[in-house]
C-alpha cells in the first residue's frame, strides 16, 4: 500500500518534521512519485517501527543512522549488523539489570517505611489499607 508523508505520519506516530530529519540522516529514503511527493510503503512503516524500537531502547540517532547505512548496503553487511544489535542487546540487559537493583531497594524502602507507619501509628495505617 502506498502512503502521503500526512498518512504515513499518522501511522507512525512520527511528526512530518521528524520523518523529513530522518530522510535528510539517510535513516529512511522515500521514493518519489511523478509530482516528486514522497512515497512510503508498508516496508518503511516495518523500518521506521524498528527504528522507533532502537531509539526507544536507548540507541542513539548516530547509531541508527549507521546501521541504516549497513542496511542499505546488503546483505554483505549482515553480521556486522548483527553485531551491532547483539551488543546494543548487551547493553540493554545491563540497563535492565540496573533498574531492577534499582527498584529492589525502592521496594526495601517502602517497605521499611511501611512497618515504620504501623509501628507508630498502628491504628490509622491499618484502616488506610
Amino acid at each position: 500500500m502506498e502512503y502521503s508523508i500526512g498518512k504515513f505520519s499518522k501511522l507512525t506516530g512520527l511528526g512530518i518534521h521528524t520523518l523529513r530529519y530522518y530522510e535528510q540522516e539517510g535513516l529512511i529514503a522515500p521514493e518519489r512519485n511523478s509530482g516528486n511527493r514522497r512515497c512510503y510503503y508498508d516496508k518503511d512503516l516495518t523500518w521506521i517501527e524498528f527504528i522507533k524500537r532502537l531509539k526507544d531502547t536507548g540507541m542513539s540517532i548516530k547509531e541508527i543512522k549507521y546501521y541504516a547505512e549497513l542496511r542499505a548496503a546488503g546483505d554483505p553487511t549482515l553480521s556486522e549488523r548483527m553485531e551491532m544489535l547483539v551488543q546494543h542487546r548487551q547493553a540493554l540487559n545491563e540497563q535492565i539489570a540496573m533498574l531492577q537493583e534499582h527498584k529492589t531497594k525502592l521496594d526495601e524502602k517502602i517497605e521499611f517505611y511501611r512497618n515504620e507507619i504501623e509501628r507508630t501509628f498502628p491504628v490509622s495505617f491499618s484502616h488506610e489499607r
